[in-house]
């Protein structure tokens, strides 16, 4: 597939999901292969991928990543040592 956004492959995800209730219990259960296949991507090892589905009573919200350092990525800062080398 052309280069998409994280947005247009989620919005894809999403709607193939509405069409299809078998694409869409294989994505819960093992979103790393569905979405590598659907894509033709390789998900890093360690990158994790979680899939879920909201109810009539359940809701899920994702907030984004903290931009914060830790105490030890502080302490490290004030030493001087890059806390994310290039």
């Amino acid at each position: 597939m052309a280069n998409r956004t994280i947005s247009e492959m989620k919005a894809h995800l999403v709607a193939k999901a509405d069409a299809s209730e078998d694409f869409r219990t294989r994505l819960v259960a093992d979103p790393r292969s569905v979405i590598s296949a659907e894509f033709g991507i390789s998900i890093p090892e360690g990158f994790a991928v979680h899939v879920h589905e909201d109810g009539a009573t359940t809701a899920h919200m994702v907030l984004p990543m903290s931009d914060r350092l830790t105490e030890d990525e502080l302490a490290t800062v004030a030493a001087g040592v890059d806390v994310y080398p290039v």
